[in-house]
């Protein structure tokens, strides 16, 4: 019943954060031209941008953050390492790899073009330290696939890095997107990635019952009927859709899936069946908050998003694993 009133008052706490997402920015406008640019657009230019950036902006960072949150939820329980993020196996790295080829090599310049490179990186890295980490005699064990995502990572980061520097000018719009901001982007980027972001929504929650199961060991998981090599199949698809998506529409945003479900479980504890719709919830309210703070902290000008996030996550983390245990999965 508790989990149950929490999770109602979080649905409120990202309504009111999304409200106040699309109130506030770096342009002041008041909250009756708000509300009637929202409503009944008239043409103007607080209307244009109500309606064309900050209702696109966020839900997009409503989208994205599911992304962000629920991979990192799910990678965590694949690999029963609770401090594991979406970044440990290499997908943001992955994705930023297929975007220095798409810019360097096809001349993909823009957003749109270069979209769908980020998310076939994303998927291609994970099929590969997946195969990396199953290679070996044995069932795939967590620590050989965070082995692999480690290994795999650190060449795609070295190679990026290269690549850019050798050729700064080509990769200019790289470097914007590497940090990762929900500006700019329009409507049309969120219709290209929601599919794969609903698919992998759906996917990841239909998985609780199992990475329950798995939680308790692999062969026990296997006794108890959870499959384990098939829910790590289909986990590892999953994050593919969520984290690839979301990190093809803007960018690798860090510790938004590395706090959320680690705080989730100080709350709901390890029960997927909760943590999952918890941290659904809740990832896209840090997001979107830390989205709301950037617009306002310099103004005129802003942060992006994944700066804020990354200050705000960094000291959080840290006070929760000094003042308790780390929660086990």
């Amino acid at each position: 019943m508790l989990r149950a009133a929490g999770l109602t008052a979080a649905v409120a706490l990202l309504l009111f954060v999304a409200a106040l997402s699309i109130a506030v920015g770096t342009k002041s406008i008041p909250l009756s031209t708000v509300l009637s640019g929202l409503f009944a657009p008239d043409g103007s230019e607080d209307a244009v941008i109500v309606q064309d950036y900050r209702l696109t902006r966020t839900l997009l960072g409503l989208a994205v953050g599911v992304g962000f949150g629920l991979s990192g939820a799910l990678m965590q329980a694949l690999t029963r390492n609770p401090l594991a993020d979406p970044g440990l196996l290499g997908i943001t790295s992955g994705a930023s790899a297929a975007v220095v080829l798409g810019i360097g090599v096809f001349g993909a310049g823009t957003l749109a073009g270069y979209v769908w490179f980020a998310f076939a990186g994303a998927a291609a890295t994970s099929v590969a330290v997946y195969l990396l980490g199953t290679a070996a005699p044995g069932p795939a064990s967590p620590v050989r696939l965070v082995l692999a995502g480690t290994a795999v990572n650190a060449s795609l980061i070295a190679g990026i890095s290269a690549l850019t520097f050798l050729d700064r000018d080509s990769f200019k719009e790289l470097r914007t997107w590497s940090v990762g901001s929900l500006a700019g982007r329009d409507h049309g980027v969120l219709l290209q990635v929601l599919p794969f972001l609903a698919a992998g929504t759906v996917l990841a929650l239909a998985l609780a019952g199992p990475l329950n199961a798995m939680a308790l060991g692999d062969d026990l998981g296997n006794a108890l009927g959870a499959r384990v090599v098939r829910t790590r199949v289909l986990g590892a698809v999953a994050v593919t859709l969520l984290c690839g998506a979301a990190t093809a529409a803007v960018g690798p945003i860090g510790f938004v899936g590395l706090v959320v479900p680690h705080a989730v479980r100080l709350v709901c504890g390890p029960d997927q069946r909760w943590a999952l719709p918890y941290c659904l919830v809740l990832s896209p309210t840090l997001l979107l908050s830390a989205d709301v703070l950037g617009r306002i902290l310099v103004r005129p000008d802003e942060l992006a998003v994944g700066i804020v996030t990354a200050a705000i996550g960094a000291p959080v983390l840290i006070v929760l694993v000094r003042r308790r245990k780390v929660p086990q999965l």
